[in-house]
C-alpha cells in the first residue's frame, strides 16, 4: 500500500490544503492528514478541532484519515508505514525552506517528499493571513471550507 501524509497546522485548514489532499488522495492509495502538535504555540482552534474540521472536508475523500503527531514527521513515518510525504508549494521562498527539508528527512530516514505546485487561485493563501483578514473583518468565504469557515466566524465572535 502506497502512503503518503499531508502534515501542517492546519490552523485553519484552507481551500489550498485541500486542494492539495484532495490531489495527493489521488496519487496514494492512503494519505494521512497529520496536524502538528506544538505545544509552545497557541492556536486558534484546538488540534481536537482541527482534526475534527479535517475530517468533515475530507469525509468524501475515502483514503483520506486525520492524525496528529508531535517530534519529527520522520519518525511519525516511520511508526506508521509511511513513505512518502505530500506538502504545496506557493512560491520560491516556500521551495527552498521545503527542499531543505526534504533533503534532511530523506537522509534521516528514506522517506520522500512529493512538492507539489499550488493551484495558482491558492497561491497566496496562508492560514495565518486567513486568521488575520478575518479578524478585521474581511471575506473569506471563498479561501476555506464552508464548514470551517462557520467556526471561524464564530470563534472569532467569541473572542471578539
Amino acid at each position: 500500500m502506497r502512503r503518503a501524509v499531508c502534515p501542517g497546522s492546519y490552523d485553519p485548514a484552507t481551500n489550498g490544503h485541500l486542494d492539495i489532499i484532495e490531489r495527493a488522495s489521488s496519487l496514494f492509495d492512503e494519505v494521512v492528514v497529520a496536524v502538528l502538535i506544538n505545544k509552545s504555540k497557541k492556536g486558534l482552534f484546538s488540534i481536537e478541532e482541527r482534526m475534527e474540521m479535517l475530517r468533515e472536508v475530507t469525509a468524501k475523500l475515502p483514503n483520506v484519515r486525520v492524525d496528529s503527531w508531535h517530534g519529527l514527521l520522520v519518525e511519525y513515518c516511520r511508526r506508521n508505514d509511511i513513505a512518502a510525504i505530500a506538502k504545496g508549494l506557493r512560491s520560491v521562498s516556500d521551495f527552498d525552506y521545503e527542499l531543505q527539508m526534504a533533503q534532511m528527512n530523506r537522509e534521516l530516514s528514506g522517506v520522500e517528499t512529493l512538492l507539489m505546485s499550488n493551484n495558482p487561485t491558492y497561491s497566496f493563501l496562508s492560514s495565518s493571513l486567513v486568521k488575520e483578514v478575518a479578524t478585521y473583518g474581511g471575506d473569506v468565504t471563498q479561501m476555506v471550507p464552508e464548514h470551517v469557515h462557520e467556526r471561524l466566524t464564530a470563534r472569532l465572535a467569541e473572542r471578539a
